[in-house]
């Protein structure tokens, strides 16, 4: 596989003759395989020599590598004189050594592990495993639940039975002092769906569920942030990339923009959610409650420009995939995201709030609502479960309120 990447035949042979010429062999064809571009591929061969060197100069043996040695080689790049390796980013390179390092190790080359993260509570798992089945809750919901419950179990200790209303109510008050709005409330929300488990386990009593005290927060307390049409507009337009990369970001913009969907719903698109015959897109959402939207031309050419010449070839199944390799799915909401806030950085957008993937679907709520769509139908575009969620929208049409305010006893109208 070396010779997809070099073309000098003593350059391929010094490889070959190292201690572990094998690996870069193997190393080269996991790359080709990844679709790694050939020069990024032989900067990580590169690297990895780079690393083997340095590691043999300074007396670490093979099968002790490991992530505190390539922290190690990381600092020695800050003032590396290697002779024959010259001047490289340090980032680089020591991407390229921890790929090389990971290699080995998927190919039993060295048998040192990467070191164990501690094991979750049995308490823990036991409670992802009961919310995935009977509440069919997400890894990523799982994710931010567990770590304000393994805070409480670390607290607390692991037995249940000594939970009580004064310790739990004294855990949520020091970790609602030490956090965000934001953080404080998802603590509760996850300690209120432990307690549920813990008690249709039997483990606890079932008002301790009660004894945890709720952060105040008002509904509809707050503005929206949107944007407006016409700014919208500027952010698709100059989005029109001819490029992979622009085809796959225009496309992401047009369904957040014109269909309204979360950043999630991106994420979890998969290419057989598409009905090209019918002209419906299903999307899953929240709660994993499947909803058939309409796949309109202006969507449908988007996403086959994309597909058929900006979708690099991959076995990944979701539709949105990385574009750098190795080429596999968008993992997280923050990805999509922080494609939206480069496009309003191209099209000179002011950002209103610091998320960004929602402006797109509070913009289109909100034009809707100008436009005389009932507060019904756009809780049905935005698969609201409650119309109640969608109340928040009309504090925004202002020419529809300026018609029930009553003006105020002894102050003259605006």
């Amino acid at each position: 596989m070396l010779e997809k990447l070099f073309d000098s035949p003593a350059r391929i042979r010094t490889l070959r003759d190292n201690p572990l010429g094998e690996a870069f062999d193997s190393f080269s064809q996991e790359l080709c395989e990844a679709r790694y571009a050939w020069f990024t591929a032989s900067k990580h061969i590169r690297a990895a020599e780079h690393f083997l060197y340095w590691a043999d100069r300074t007396g670490v043996p093979i099968p002790s590598l490991d992530e505190a040695v390539v922290a190690r080689f990381g600092r020695h790049l800050t003032h590396c004189r290697c002779p024959g390796f010259g001047h490289s980013y340090r980032s680089a390179t020591l991407h390229g050594a921890r790929l090389f390092l990971g290699h080995l190790r998927r190919t039993g080359l060295i048998m040192t592990a990467a070191v164990a993260a501690p094991a979750d509570p049995a308490l823990l798992v036991a409670f992802r495993r009961w919310m995935q089945q009977q509440r069919g809750s997400c890894d990523s919901t799982l994710e931010g639940y567990s770590r304000p419950i393994l805070d409480l179990l670390n607290h607390l200790g692991e037995d249940p039975a000594r939970f009580d209303a004064k310790s739990l109510r004294q855990f949520v008050l020091e970790k609602s002092q030490q956090r965000g709005l934001s953080s404080a409330q998802q603590c509760t929300k996850a300690l209120r769906a432990f307690c549920r488990f813990l008690s249709a386990q039997g483990l606890c009593a079932r008002e301790l569920v009660a004894a945890i005290p709720r952060i105040a927060c008002w509904r509809l307390s707050s503005l929206p942030r949107y944007l407006l049409p016409e700014e919208v507009e500027r952010v698709l337009t100059a989005s029109k990339i001819d490029s992979p990369v622009g085809r796959r970001d225009y496309a992401i913009l047009l369904l957040l923009a014109r269909l309204g969907l979360r950043a999630g719903d991106i994420v979890q698109m998969r290419l057989t959610d598409i009905d090209w015959e019918a002209g419906w897109i299903v999307v899953s959402g929240k709660s994993r409650r499947q909803t058939r939207l309409p796949l309109t031309q202006e969507l449908g050419d988007a996403l086959v420009a994309f597909l058929q010449e900006g979708r690099p070839a991959t076995e990944a199944t979701a539709v949105f995939v990385r574009a750098h390799a190795p080429f596999r799915a968008l993992r997280y909401s923050n990805a999509v995201s922080h494609i939206v806030g480069r496009a309003l950085q191209r099209a000179a957008v002011l950002r209103p709030s610091r998320g960004a993937a929602h402006l797109l679907r509070h913009g289109l709520a909100t034009s809707l609502l100008r436009h005389g769509a009932s507060l019904q139908d756009i809780a049905d575009i935005l698969r609201h479960r409650s119309v109640t969620t969608t109340q928040i929208y009309a504090k925004v049409d202002v020419q529809a309120l300026q018609t029930i305010a009553q003006p105020w006893p002894g102050v003259p109208s605006c």
